[in-house]
């Protein structure tokens, strides 16, 4: 890649917040390698509209399989515009699903969690007619969608409701996740979560359950999700005896950590190779 379109990449990422993902993200789709898997879109894991998945489906599988939830406050999103993190795992074999669900204000928490577990079963019972493996299952997201992905993994309640359990997941990989971020004080997120200090609501309170291991990634420089988010999770689950790996990124902030997952933009962090390694691993 020349250095030119590296910096164009570059300046592009910088354009978006998590509202403005989709407007910088579609100006460089078009240099997303298409080579190596194909696309399934607009599956349905339940009877919802947003309950659709698009399934990238790697030409040489290897038997693992990703889920993969997105950011937005549990209020946007659209699994649309994330070619670029399906291209990256499926052409390194990886079966990828990227999940749309239910957001605010037609839904409120746990409905997103609820739905995430559907997206997890759904996949579990199908990845064989992809060429995946159901026991080689990881779920992953980043920001709203890490607390999604971790809440699955350490409160056994949402799986268990559809069918399934946490020792269903090899991995559980969390990119910029809230997991402990009471008080809030934002109107929207106190409906969304019924109230400023519901502490049932965090991902902490249930880090002392029995979890799979986990891969946690934050930037030091976000100032939306701060990271100490990841600190005191990652603390609270290996007090209890959990598997925790933790990856820390002087300066980078709470889109750049994800973005650096895309073609063209994986030497700002070593994320890309981390979250292999730890497919890898487990």
């Amino acid at each position: 890649m020349s250095r030119a379109l590296g910096r164009s990449l570059s300046r592009l990422s910088s354009l978006a917040g998590s509202a403005g993902m989709a407007v910088a993200v579609p100006l460089f789709d078009r240099l997303i390698p298409r080579a190596g898997y194909a696309i399934r879109r607009d599956l349905a894991y339940g009877p919802h509209v947003r309950h659709r998945l698009d399934l990238y489906v790697p030409d040489a599988p290897s038997g693992t399989v990703l889920v993969y939830f997105y950011g937005g406050s549990w209020q946007s999103g659209s699994k649309a515009i994330y070619r670029f993190l399906g291209e990256a795992f499926a052409r390194q074999g990886v079966l990828v699903a990227v999940v749309d669900y239910r957001l605010y204000p037609e839904v409120k928490y746990p409905a997103f969690i609820e739905d995430g577990a559907m997206a997890v079963r759904f996949m579990r019972d199908r990845a064989a007619e992809h060429g995946g493996d159901a026991g080689r299952l990881f779920v992953s997201g980043h920001s709203a969608g890490a607390y999604i992905a971790t809440m699955l993994g350490v409160n056994a309640t949402y799986l268990e409701a559809v069918g399934a359990k946490p020792s269903d997941l090899r991995g559980v990989i969390g990119i910029a996740g809230p997991y402990d971020f009471l008080p809030v004080q934002d109107p929207a997120l106190v409906d969304i979560f019924g109230g400023g200090r519901n502490m049932a609501t965090q991902p902490i309170k249930y880090a002392a359950s029995p979890a799979p291991p986990m891969l946690l990634a934050h930037g030091t420089a976000d100032r939306i999700v701060g990271a100490g988010n990841t600190r005191r999770f990652a603390t609270r689950l290996l007090q209890a005896g959990n598997k925790v790996q933790v990856k820390l990124f002087d300066g980078v902030g709470h889109l750049g950590i994800v973005m650096s997952l895309a073609h063209g933009l994986r030497k700002r962090t070593s994320l890309y190779h981390d979250m292999l390694a730890f497919i890898a691993n487990c």
